[in-house]
């Protein structure tokens, strides 16, 4: 059986609020660090069989921090990044809003198979990471983390779920945040989303305990 520990990176440094940001490649912010050093506490008794990253320096540099003593055992993967939005990355939301209204507008009608211009799609970003992913469970069976981005973790709980890619942006995915995933033979079960460090609860052996308070998840 596989377990995957999908952490969403830190927090990031930005110069301007609301802006598409996919494969731009943004530091982690002061808040970053520290929501990674929190993780690092959080999960050093969690014996984990690998560790996967997105090549993105956000998540390189999360995935660094918490396994800092590990960082050997950390493999990085293009097919992790965020989605990729051509010319919209870094732009201001409101400036391609008023700007291009006609793409705009296409976008909202159908959120799945938009693509803007030179970018994916979220179904063109499912199918990259869910191949990533498959690959990783059938290869490394046990616990496995893997630091990645919002986009990328909601298009995979939308494929274990079986939920249209049209509601993806109803699940909440905070930065610095983890969600479980466990394969069994017949089925894969959603355990956690959003959690935070002191929703969770990791006794000596490393395993993932019932203490937390569903409320806050």
């Amino acid at each position: 059986m596989t377990t995957l520990y999908l952490m969403r990176h830190g927090a990031i440094d930005r110069s301007e609020v609301d802006c598409f940001i996919g494969q731009t490649d943004s530091p982690l912010s002061r808040e970053g660090r520290l929501q990674a050093h929190t993780w690092r506490i959080e999960l050093e008794n969690a014996a984990f069989i690998a560790v996967w990253a997105s090549d993105l320096k956000r998540a390189t540099e999360t995935a660094e921090i918490i396994f800092e003593d590990r960082v050997k055992c950390v493999k990085n993967s293009r097919e992790l990044r965020e989605i990729h939005l051509g010319e919209w990355d870094g732009v201001p939301r409101d400036r391609v809003r008023k700007c291009h209204a006609d793409l705009w507008h296409a976008r909202g009608k159908n959120l799945a198979d938009f693509r803007p211009p030179g970018g994916e799609s979220f179904r063109d970003l499912q199918e990259r990471v869910v191949a990533q992913v498959s690959r990783i469970e059938t290869e490394t069976p046990g616990k496995v983390c893997i630091v990645t981005h919002a986009g990328v973790i909601r298009v995979l709980i939308c494929h274990f779920l079986q939920i249209p890619l049209s509601n993806l942006f109803r699940l909440r995915l905070d930065y610095g945040s983890l969600s479980i995933v466990s394969y069994h033979s017949e089925r894969v079960e959603t355990c956690a989303l959003n959690l935070k460090p002191s929703n969770c609860h990791f006794p000596p052996g490393g395993k993932f305990g019932d203490q937390h308070d569903p409320a806050k998840v």
